[in-house]
């Protein structure tokens, strides 16, 4: 029976369940084989045998139609998110969370509060409002097309040589960072085994590298171990991540939206790694009891039926996505005057606020605040709503003062402006 299979011509088509992705034919003729493997195009002969067979693998996955469907089918298979729009109170953590989204320099935003008060739900919902990013097609670090600054070393030899890089239109991604995580992980790993034995520099790239120009989230990050709060500052710092191993180095941009959320409880966080985040939220249990009913009707209604849920909501989610790629586009027109980028300065220097970070994040994030109420003009509201989220994890602390730092930095706003 073989051998009349083998003596007979034959041609077999073997499809994905996309057959626009990948193909695979197979032809033999009268019991010899020719091993031949396309890969992009190019055929790599196979050491020929008794039997030969040829391959033919197309591989199509740089087509429009699959770059625009994959999100799509990720995001129908993900689990649920809760809406953002459907989260009750919480003002000032959304409201942060919202303006590092319009304005990535800002910095990042670090959310101290008690448990079970929906700070991990409420950054996690934000991946419905995320905006698309032009990034290079088929590239690991969301490299940008058209910011040497964001892009990789191989992409940005590419475009100085003048090659046509391919473009692809994706969403910011979010990056959980697991608590538990390895630093080769978190970092990227190089294989060393392929590098001595063929001399390619083989890289592994990690979380860092799949943050870049994106999120990156970490959970409970009071509890990080100091060995992977050294990665995170060092990448925060340079905006690069670089891996050094057996002689070998590899370098990659990280610039990413550092999220934190803890418990004050569980431990303080290393100043080092404080001053890195652009603002501080601070996030209280609800007390009013009608409020609290309410909050828990609502989630009783996502855990019961998520799309059901999700569909009450998609109006809204509409219409603030909409209002973020407006204000996300307008940043850049929006003015903020000499006078009261000096007031500024001077509420941060009777502070004793440490470096200049504070002016910085103080004038970026007043700017956003306009740009999110459609504004082209920073006013004093804008600056005494964010002053005290740009400032309040900044100060000194002074273990005999009881005044929240907050009331402190609001104190100082009206004093001065006023």
């Amino acid at each position: 029976m073989a051998s009349a299979l083998l003596s007979s011509s034959s041609t077999f088509l073997v499809s994905s369940p996309s057959s626009k992705i990948s193909s695979l034919a197979i032809s033999t003729n009268s019991g010899q084989f020719n091993w031949r493997k396309y890969y992009g195009g190019i055929g790599i002969p196979v050491k020929k045998n008794r039997c030969q067979s040829k391959f033919s693998v197309s591989n199509v996955a740089t087509q429009i139609n699959s770059t625009e469907q994959a999100p799509r089918a990720a995001t129908e298979s993900q689990r649920p998110v809760y809406p953002f729009t459907a989260i009750v109170g919480q003002e000032e953590m959304k409201l942060c969370l919202l303006l590092n989204v319009i304005d990535p320099k800002i910095g990042g935003v670090m959310i101290m509060g008690d448990r079970g008060t929906g700070k991990s739900t409420t950054v996690r919902s934000l991946v419905d409002l995320l905006p698309e990013i032009k990034v290079v097609a088929g590239d690991p670090f969301n490299s940008d097309p058209e910011d040497p600054e964001l892009m990789g070393i191989e992409v940005r030899e590419k475009a100085i040589k003048g090659e046509e890089l391919m473009i692809a239109v994706t969403k910011i991604n979010m990056v959980d960072l697991p608590l538990g995580a390895t630093e080769d992980r978190v970092c990227g790993t190089i294989d060393i085994e392929k590098a001595l034995t063929e001399g390619v520099k083989a890289f592994e790239p990690g979380l860092l590298a799949k943050a870049n120009r994106g999120i990156l989230y970490v959970d409970e990050v009071n509890l990080l171990d100091d060995h992977l709060v050294d990665v995170l500052l060092d990448s925060a710092a340079s905006g690069w991540n670089t891996v050094e191993r057996e002689g070998i180095s590899i370098s990659h941009p990280a610039r990413f939206i550092l999220i934190g959320s803890g418990n004050p409880e569980e431990g303080e966080l290393r100043p080092q790694l404080l001053d890195r985040f652009g603002m501080h939220a601070q996030v209280g249990t609800v007390r009013d009891a009608e409020l609290r009913v309410k909050i828990v009707e609502e989630r009783a209604r996502f855990d019961k039926n998520p799309k059901e849920f999700r569909e009450t909501y998609k109006v809204d989610q509409d219409k603030l996505q909409e209002q973020i790629s407006a204000a996300r586009s307008n940043l850049s027109k929006v003015h903020l005057d000499h006078d009261l980028r000096v007031k500024i300065s001077r509420v941060c220097s009777d502070l004793n606020v440490d470096g200049l970070r504070g002016d910085i994040v103080t004038n970026r994030a007043a700017k956003a605040l306009a740009s999110l109420k459609g504004r082209d003009q920073v006013t004093v509201e804008d600056i005494a709503t964010v002053i005290p989220n740009c400032l309040r994890h900044r100060l000194r602390k002074d273990p005999l003062e009881s005044i929240d730092s907050g009331l402190l930095v609001t104190e100082k706003f009206y004093e001065v402006f006023t």
